[in-house]
């Protein structure tokens, strides 16, 4: 139900987001309970959201398949999932400091309730965006303590990454997001659009990376990372077309997952150097 690696498209951000809080390495305490809390609070939002959209997921062709609707899995079990998952992002927040345990109800309540944002808006993207975004920002905290500006880029960075992608993903519900009355962007305006807006917003992405690697004095290594990032992020759109949705899903797991471990690869290793 809850695949653990897909953890990759947030947990490298987080982990950047420490890095820059620490002007290096953080200490091993802190990348523990950061990678501790990530994965639980990842895990408690998917299971939820299974939980959420079960009436969905067994009349959508695509998703019937899923543990929930098959009964691979009972709902039973998924709640438990998910209320210790979530006990676990606490327990990480409470190991970390003061204002980070304050934050983790908050935290929770924004990433459960995006399973809900599709019933009745397009932002729902946006909101996706932001469930991720907080990772950095939440990184930021645990190493530092407290929260400031100089994160602000990349967690907006991180917005638009991730709602762009999951604007292509979402491509391939339109029909059922239209019979069904949800607010998905490519059911709005339609595919060829939505996409216009998921180019748009990765080269806003972009630009935000540019703006804290100026912000932060980063080095060539960084601004490498940033090129190799454009060009996955050209290569992921040269992949869907409005007319051909077939390679989806490398342009959403595969091009994704090395966006972000790549950005911190290199990111990493000029602040590091």
């Amino acid at each position: 139900m809850i695949r653990f690696e897909h953890s990759v498209f947030a947990l490298p951000f987080a982990l950047l987001g420490a890095l820059l809080a620490a002007g290096g390495w953080p200490t091993a305490w802190q990348l523990f309970w950061i990678v501790v809390a990530m994965v639980a609070g990842r895990s408690a939002a998917m299971a939820f959201n299974r939980i959420a959209d079960l009436g969905y997921d067994r009349e959508n062709p695509r998703t019937a398949g899923r543990e929930l609707p098959t009964g691979k899995l009972s709902v039973g079990f998924a709640w438990t999932f998910t209320l210790v998952s979530a006990a676990l992002l606490v327990l990480a927040a409470w190991q970390l400091n003061p204002l980070a345990l304050k934050l983790s109800p908050a935290v929770l309540v924004i990433l459960l309730l995006y399973s809900y944002t599709k019933r009745f808006t397009t932002l729902t993207h946006w909101v996706l965006g932001a469930c991720l975004g907080m990772a950095p920002a939440g990184a930021w905290i645990a190493v530092r303590g407290t929260l400031d500006w100089a994160i602000l880029p990349l967690a907006l960075a991180v917005v638009c990454w991730v709602a762009g992608f999951d604007i292509i993903y979402s491509c391939q519900d339109v029909e059922f997001d239209r019979r069904v009355r949800l607010y998905s962007l490519p059911a709005r305006i339609g595919i060829g659009g939505a996409l216009w807006v998921s180019r748009a917003l990765h080269v806003i992405m972009l630009g935000l990376l540019v703006w804290l690697a100026r912000e932060a004095g980063a080095g060539a290594l960084a601004y490498a990372g940033l090129a190799v990032t454009g060009a996955l992020l050209a290569y992921e759109h040269s992949l869907v077309k409005a007319s051909d949705l077939s390679r989806v899903n490398a342009a959403f797991f595969t091009v994704n997952g090395y966006i972000s471990v790549l950005l911190l690869l290199f990111w990493g290793a000029d602040i590091l150097t």
